[in-house]
Order: C-alpha cells, then sequence, then structure tokens
C-alpha cells in the first residue's frame, strides 16, 4: 500500500535516534559504567546488531545491571539524564513546525523514562503530547506499548504514521498494531536496517530526514 492509498490525520515519533541523538545519552553511561565511550558504542554496535535490547548491552560491563535502579543512582549523584535543544537533530523543530502547519496531529513517545518526558516537554516543541514508556509501565514492541499510543491519538490507527529509526520496534510493532509507519534512516539501527527487504509489514515511507516528511503526508486535493 502506498503512501498515497491512506490519508494521514496524525504523525508520532520515536525518541532516540529519531528525534534525540543519542550520543550524549550513551556517552554519560559509559561514564558512568567506567568504560571508555567507543567501547560502549562498539559492545552497543554488536548486540543491536543480533536483534538484542539496550539493556543487554549494560550486561556485559555489569551483569544484574537494572536500568531503573541505575537512572536512580545517578540522580541521586546529581548526574541524572539531560536533553537541551542541542541534543535534537536539526530537522527536529523545522518538521515538526511543517507538519503542525498542514494540520496534523503531533506525538512524541518512546521506550525512555519519565523524566526524559519531562524534558521533552520543557523544550516547547511543537507537538499535541509528549509521553514515554517510562509513563506508561509499557516498553515497544509490546502491544500494549501501541495501545497507549493510539488511545492518546484522536485519529483511528490507519490514519496515524508512526516514525523511528527501528525495524522491530517501530515499523514491525507499529505495523502490528494497524499504524502506518515511516522507516528512519538515522543512528545505528536505522543504518542497520536500512537495506531490510519489503514485507507485508514494510513502511508506508523509507526516509533519510524528517525533512521528507511535509510533502509525503501534505493532505491531496480532493
Amino acid at each position: 500500500m502506498t503512501g498515497a492509498d491512506r490519508r494521514i490525520a496524525a504523525v508520532v515519533f520515536d525518541i532516540g535516534e529519531t528525534l534525540r541523538d543519542d550520543t550524549g545519552e550513551f556517552g554519560a553511561w559509559a561514564d558512568w559504567l567506567g568504560v571508555p565511550r567507543h567501547t560502549f558504542s562498539a559492545v552497543l554496535g554488536a548486540v543491536r546488531a543480533r536483534g538484542g535490547s539496550t539493556n543487554d548491552v549494560f550486561q556485559y560491563f555489569q551483569p544484574g545491571f537494572d536500568l531503573e535502579e541505575q537512572r536512580r543512582l545517578r540522580a541521586a549523584a546529581g548526574i541524572d539524564e539531560q536533553m537541551g535543544e542541542a541534543d535534537l537533530y536539526p530537522d527536529v523543530r523545522p518538521a515538526l513546525t511543517q507538519l503542525r502547519r498542514l494540520g496534523l496531529w503531533i506525538g512524541v513517545t518512546g521506550n525512555q523514562s519519565g523524566h526524559c518526558a519531562d524534558l521533552l516537554r520543557k523544550l516547547k516543541l511543537p507537538v499535541d503530547a509528549i509521553h514515554t514508556s517510562g509513563d506508561w509501565g509499557a516498553e515497544k514492541p509490546s502491544p500494549q506499548f501501541f495501545d497507549h499510543v493510539t488511545a492518546m491519538t484522536p485519529h483511528p490507527p490507519p490514519t496515524i504514521l508512526y516514525v523511528g529509526d527501528h525495524w522491530i520496534h517501530d515499523v514491525l510493532a507499529a505495523s502490528a498494531a494497524g499504524l502506518q509507519t515511516a522507516f528512519l534512516r538515522r543512528g545505528p539501527w536505522g543504518y542497520l536496517r536500512a537495506a531490510e527487504p519489503s514485507t507485508d509489514r514494510a513502511p508506508t515511507f523509507r526516509i533519510h530526514g524528517l525533512a521528507e516528511l511535509p510533502d509525503l503526508v501534505r493532505p491531496q486535493p480532493s
């Protein structure tokens, strides 16, 4: 099914490596673990290339690593997760602004902490809603996560476009929930799976940057 076959009324964005450049955050985790940043990045890439999760990466450095507990410890140490305008990819704010001008409903949600959601809200992005897995207690690629996505969006699933860089968590999982998808070739996961062959859950669009979206989803005159 092509993008022209289905009207898009809402666009919902993943966060990490879609809106946010995760370089700083992954570097902060490497520093917290006491390992060189390039070592952390290499293991991260190797694990994710095999389909493992980010949490699996931590186990190589600290078996039994509890991500939520370590987030609390980092916060107590005064080095909690940070995110400012400089952490956003340059195309984020312009693309969101253009999409809003087209009259589309815009949401943001991904596998991040509730604190990350608060940081994003402080950036005053031109969006209608921001939530994370930490808010909901459900993570991608679970169906429960996308139940929350469809519940927060005031449009039916077939008219929602979910944009992300992860083939399994974003494209396949959102498609299984009845959403349209845009696969973004950005970040390590986007590049690793860029040549993924089309299937019955192929993305509606394949894009190299968010600046491509407004023209792709622009309502067509009847």
